[in-house]
């Protein structure tokens, strides 16, 4: 028990390392971007004299040096403050917490697509090796590994929204309980799940394999269990550790990837609010919605190096 908990806090501990390093890297790169945050704020002919200049550059700390920046951002956001919009001069943090349910239940919708396809494919195809099933399973997932996101949204925008007009291209609609936000979420969902579901079934179908013909499993099998249930209770439990793997990675890639989905389709996430940020020079608002992501994507990882611990209580944790 005391090494199981030694673990967790270990893990723990990288992730705060981690997200001091992630925050570090987000700032200092921010400076880097071309463009004054000034000038986006006040183009020219806007009438902004000298005097003005100077008193805005030192109400948001540009005059400052980059090192003292760097000590007051740290400072706020321990206090949860990512600052304030240089453009609407709104709350980054009240814009993110607005924008964050809608990429997270787009991410989270794709990923049950890619779990729910990749999972049963892979399995089915493990069991039916080299067969006509087998063999077009696997030419559908490198299709959907080699296939852009952002190109098959396009393409299911062009027939599903333009050709048959089923499906809305924009926007997320209302409620996800409601059809209508049901039916906005679709598509996006399709185009950021199935390079995931892929990539799962992939690796669903090769450690099934190694565990099909395992010892135990024969063992079942000579007891009189249902094939059913040795399959799904027995040899797919026994190879979900490199599969919650990835799903636990893609998970947090999905955050990322929604970056490109959410603007080819128009929805109002966290992945819209920073290419409009960075492409303004936003400083605050693009470090906010960078941090929010990266924070997702590490604690999804302290999720499942946790979740090791339930799957397979024989891992050693030394």
């Amino acid at each position: 028990m005391f090494t199981v908990i030694s673990y967790i806090l270990r893990r723990i501990l990288i992730g705060i390392i981690i997200v001091f390093a992630v925050i570090t890297t987000v700032f200092f790169s921010m400076r880097l971007l071309p463009g004054d945050p000034i000038d986006v704020m006040f183009p020219p002919g806007s009438g902004i004299t000298t005097e003005m200049m100077d008193k805005i550059k030192t109400e948001y700390g540009f005059d400052k040096p980059i090192y003292v920046q760097y000590y007051l951002y740290l400072q706020r956001l321990v206090r949860l403050d990512f600052g304030e919009s240089y453009i609407s001069r709104r709350s980054v943090s009240s814009a993110l917490l607005s924008r964050y349910p809608h990429t997270l239940r787009l991410t989270i919708a794709s990923m049950i697509i890619a779990i729910i396809v990749g999972v049963f494919t892979g399995v089915i195809s493990s069991i039916h090796p080299n067969t006509v099933y087998d063999n077009l399973s696997r030419i559908v997932a490198l299709a959907g590994i080699s296939i852009p996101s952002f190109w098959l949204g396009l393409l299911l925008i062009l027939f599903f929204s333009l050709r048959l007009n089923w499906l809305p291209s924009m926007g997320s609609g209302g409620p996800l309980w409601t059809l209508d936000g049901i039916k906005h979420i679709i598509l996006p969902a399709i185009a950021l799940g199935l390079g995931p579901g892929a990539l799962i079934m992939r690796l669903t179908r090769s450690s099934m394999l190694e565990v099909l013909n395992a010892d135990y499993l024969r063992t079942a099998r000579s007891k009189g269990l249902r094939e059913r249930v040795v399959i799904y209770r027995h040899a797919l439990r026994n190879a979900l550790i490199p599969i919650v793997t990835v799903i636990g990675l893609r998970f947090g890639v999905a955050l990322g990837g929604a970056v490109v989905i959410e603007q080819v389709f128009s929805y109002p996430g966290i992945g819209r609010y920073l290419i409009e940020a960075i492409t303004s020079s936003n400083y605050p608002a693009a470090q906010g919605a960078i941090l929010f992501m990266s924070f997702g994507f590490i604690i999804i990882n302290l999720i499942v190096d946790i979740s090791y611990i339930f799957i397979d209580p024989t891992i050693a944790y030394d």
